[in-house]
């Protein structure tokens, strides 16, 4: 059976160099129209070209979200859109209105085209159908069980490949689509500027009784309604494999270069044996999350809703390696404030859990210091461990 491809998300350039590093098959981002995450996490045309050179050289493919629904006065402008992405050398276009994926197979033939999880998948006769349009992937929703997709794969081409997510936060609404934002805030999920208001804490108010309000308890920590877990299927991950789905997705266009390295690289590892699974599994507690589920994959369950109210995650992310010094040392970038005389573990492609306590710290012009307290702020360090440009330190919470 061929290795599923990982798929990874990337919300800017070094976000999308830090996938490639931790072992990505592939990449997926947004462009500057037309998708489903706000401009915070999109790219220029002309970084999307800097995007496809950074991946191909590295014998990785890119793909761009064109995953919102269409407007009429929008139809023509995938069309140019979808021209001038393939020009740029974009592998595929994820796309989930039917309007787009006809202006992209009629302006843009070669192109591939992946049908997005938001055209909710469900069934062999709809992955069918968008197979005979032109599509050559589908993303399936994400309400879809495995025994679903057991069935679905035995009912559609070979030729057809199926994507699903592995990893990541997840929507209440019904694979995405979601109107509470817009109702809310006039700010809609489905045009990529939603304002998350199912992680609100929400009260009930009588009428009649003066504005009072009422708090809606589950336990100590309040009660999120609508906030649903974070999906983790690396429990299972050789299930998903062997029901034949092609391409394994990690959700996280908006998360951070910290989260991107951890989640694929436990993933990687997982995928390639190189690493026991127990490990792996732990791996995704050091990145910041949600209380996880299995999702959908069993059926619906009990803990699917609420989450909680708050994130958790087992370690800091500390600095960022920028190379070796002439003298020896390591140049990093600060991320978060740590001190001489802490235990720092390594965040590597090439190794899982070495770690070294902090006892020699400068300043990029070489002045010793304690304390590395200013944001982004360029050190010196020792280490005993071999680093490498692009490898991640971290500190563990309790540590």
């Amino acid at each position: 059976m061929n290795k599923p491809e990982l798929l990874a998300p990337a919300g800017d350039l070094e976000r999308l160099q830090t996938a490639i590093r931790f072992g990505a098959d592939a990449v997926y981002v947004g462009g500057p129209v037309l998708q489903l995450r706000a401009d915070a996490a999109s790219f220029s045309m002309e970084q999307l070209a800097q995007a496809v050179e950074l991946t191909h050289a590295a014998g990785r493919r890119l793909y761009v979200t064109v995953n919102c629904f269409v407007r009429n006065g929008e139809v023509r402008q995938v069309g140019e859109y979808a021209r001038a992405l393939h020009e740029l050398g974009v592998d595929a276009v994820i796309v989930s209105d039917l309007g787009a994926i006809c202006a992209v197979k009629a302006a843009a033939p070669d192109l591939e085209v992946h049908i997005s999880t938001q055209a909710n998948c469900l069934n062999w006769a709809a992955a069918c159908h968008y197979y005979d349009m032109g599509a050559s992937r589908v993303v399936l929703a994400r309400e879809a069980t495995l025994d679903e997709i057991v069935e679905l794969r035995a009912q559609t081409p070979k030729a057809l490949e199926l994507e699903c997510f592995v990893h990541g936060a997840m929507c209440m609404a019904y694979s995405g689509r979601c109107l509470l934002s817009a109702y809310l805030h006039g700010r809609s999920g489905n045009r990529g500027d939603c304002a998350q208001p199912c992680r609100y804490r929400y009260a009930l108010c009588e009428e009649g009784k003066d504005g009072e309000y009422f708090p809606i308890l589950e336990n100590e920590r309040g009660t999120m309604l609508l906030s649903s877990r974070d999906l983790n299927a690396m429990p299972f991950l050789n299930r998903l494999t062997e029901a034949g789905v092609n391409s394994l997705k990690i959700e996280g266009r908006m998360k951070s270069t910290y989260y991107v390295a951890t989640v694929v690289n436990a993933y990687r590892h997982r995928l390639d044996g190189t690493a026991p699974a127990e490990c792996c599994l732990a791996e995704l507690d050091c990145a910041s999350h949600r209380e996880y589920t299995s999702g959908f994959y069993f059926g619906p369950k009990p803990d699917m809703p609420p989450a909680g109210a708050s994130y958790r995650q087992e370690c800091t992310f500390i600095a960022l390696v920028l190379g070796r010094q002439e003298n020896g040392r390591y140049l990093i970038e600060q991320r978060n404030r740590f001190c001489v005389g802490d235990r720092l573990e390594l965040l590597s492609p090439n190794s899982m859990g070495e770690h070294f306590v902090v006892e020699d710290l400068q300043t990029e012009d070489g002045e010793p210091v304690q304390a590395a307290p200013h944001p982004q702020q360029r050190l010196s360090i020792a280490c005993p461990l071999e680093l490498a440009p692009g490898d991640l330190l971290r500190r563990r919470v309790s540590g």
